[in-house]
């Protein structure tokens, strides 16, 4: 493992396992995860493709290539007599005008369709409140589940989500148990009504529960992030397999990017491997794991990998004339009046690589507004990310995607005042050659120059505390909000990847809170302060 393995690195990584060569029941788990409303196809940066990439055969995924897959795969397994479930780790919501338009309800038409066993809840399941996460699983033809939630004080959601469901699947039954992230109160809206307590604590709850059911096949399907899987792997006993999300972390045998094999292996409090599955995420992938139980009920085998959604799987069609017709209103969306300006706000290629500019104003004070009841006061985007500029006058939802068309997500984090500093730096380090990664910013003032090499242009820094500035302290912990390719390291902001604390890189689309802050500042007045002054 390359990312996630310090500290469990001593746990077992093979996908070998001691005991009876002998197999007694073997299932296979056909899984997705972090889907994020990726209802149409993807480019290589995880958008939304074109038709002429389509054509050109560079798009991936898209809910119509999952059924494809899925339908394959179920088709082949049955044949053969196999047995097999899909499912779904969380995360269906946000993430395009699909979640945008239709909320739930496409994601949910979409996987009744494809026919899911069981999904998590995910922590963006909650991005619209218990209401919406509420009207999704009326919808469902699938049970959805996640344990260590309380909602029997939430009336959207009583009685509506258990923790655990017992599924007999080719005369076994087999435990599926759900957690999700316990900072979903931080990341996502679930209200004061829907109370998290320990995954830990209700992992060992429902493992004796379904053992004393006579359940000794129990499958997690977790919405935590690798890290966690692994933590709770190594101190529960009695999970057989976890089928996790939330991190977007791509596991494989095959492709050298994955940040481990597939399934990663924990050994737990009894020295028993638990093997551990997650598929990236925004439907690139379809996850395929089989494993394979002894007469005792113990784990002897866990193999496979994840099949990646490229132009060798073709869309299914009834899905993709429905996704088409989904998508008709949204072009409309485009077109759809958000707010107005009182004057052009310059987001120029020229202007915001090199210095401040009204674009890099608008979008990191928005991102910034957004978060700063999180504990955040500082925001940084690159200026590479704004593409466009906005003419006075109104603003339609079109004109903010066409500044930015990433589908960024917003990304949260601590930082050392050090590591601010070294990512001015970087920020500042290629503005002769106009590069994208300028730090735009807010909540920060700087004063830098180029008279200097790359590395020691940073003159000094200053932070906004208690309604003054006052210097950046290198020893102290800021919280920072960006978006999540720069903190996955994009545009050269390495130290976002490797010393940011406390991650959480999947808020809500930047287009979105953009939008929003427009909405809220009518007849918003571009303008340029002090935050950043060059010598």
């Amino acid at each position: 493992m390359k990312k996630y393995l310090t500290g469990v690195a001593a746990m077992a990584l093979t996908a070998g396992f001691a005991g009876s060569a002998h197999a007694d029941y073997s299932l296979n788990i056909l899984h997705i995860n972090d889907l994020h409303s990726r209802i149409e196809s993807i480019n290589k940066y995880d958008s939304t493709c074109d038709d002429e990439s389509e054509a050109e055969g560079k798009c991936f995924g898209g809910v119509a290539r999952v059924k494809t897959m899925i339908n394959q795969r179920r088709g082949e397994l049955s044949d053969a007599g196999k047995n097999f479930l899909v499912i779904d780790a969380g995360d269906q919501f946000q993430g395009s005008l699909f979640y945008s338009t239709y909320k739930g309800d496409a994601a949910v038409e979409f996987m009744n369709g494809i026919g899911f066993d069981v999904m998590a809840v995910g922590n963006h399941e909650f991005d619209d409140g218990p209401e919406t996460l509420s009207a999704f699983v009326d919808k469902a033809e699938f049970p959805i589940i996640s344990g260590n939630i309380d909602v029997s004080s939430e009336p959207a959601l009583k009685g509506k989500i258990k923790g655990y469901i017992i599924k007999e699947v080719g005369g076994e039954k087999i435990g599926l148990v759900s957690t999700l992230a316990e900072d979903t109160v931080e990341t996502s809206s679930p209200g004061d009504k829907v109370i998290f307590s320990s995954s830990e604590d209700y992992l060992k709850q429902a493992v004796m529960e379904l053992t004393e059911q006579g359940v000794n096949k129990i499958i997690a399907v977790t919405h935590e992030g690798l890290p966690k899987d692994m933590d709770l792997a190594s101190k529960v006993s009695g999970i057989d397999i976890i089928v996790g999300g939330h991190s977007h972390t791509l596991l494989s045998n095959t492709d050298d990017k994955a940040a481990g094999p597939y399934p990663v292996m924990v050994k737990n409090p009894d020295g028993k491997d638990v093997p551990i599955v997650q598929a990236y995420a925004y439907s690139k992938y379809v996850g395929d794991v089989v494993v394979t139980w002894d007469d005792d009920g113990e784990v002897i085998s866990a193999k496979g990998d994840p099949i990646i959604l490229d132009k060798s799987v073709t869309p299914d069609e009834g899905f993709l004339a429905r996704v088409n017709e989904l998508g008709a209103p949204i072009e409309e969306l485009k077109v759809k009046v958000i707010g107005s300006v009182a004057d052009e706000i310059d987001g120029s290629r020229d202007n915001c690589r090199v210095k401040l500019c009204e674009m890099g104003v608008l979008v990191s004070d928005a991102m910034l507004d957004r978060v700063k009841d999180q504990g955040i006061s500082i925001a940084i985007q690159n200026g590479g990310g704004l593409r466009a500029s906005i003419d006075a006058g109104e603003v339609t939802m079109g004109e903010v995607l066409t500044v930015l068309p990433f589908q960024n997500t917003i990304a949260t984090f601590q930082l050392k005042g050090a590591d601010v500093i070294a990512a001015l730096e970087n920020g500042l380090s290629q503005v002769e050659e106009v590069a994208g990664r300028f730090p735009q910013v807010a909540g920060l003032k700087y004063t830098w120059t180029k008279s200097k090499p790359a590395g020691e242009r940073v003159i000094s820094a200053e932070v906004m505390q208690d309604g003054k500035w006052v210097p950046l302290d290198p020893e102290a912990t800021y919280g920072v909000a960006s978006n999540n390719y720069m903190r996955s390291g994009g545009d050269g902001y390495k130290v976002f990847a490797t010393n940011g604390m406390n991650a959480y890189d999947y808020g809500p689309n930047l287009e979105n809170v953009v939008a929003d802050y427009i909405s809220a500042h009518p007849d918003y007045t571009p303008e340029l302060d002090d935050r950043i002054t060059e010598e």
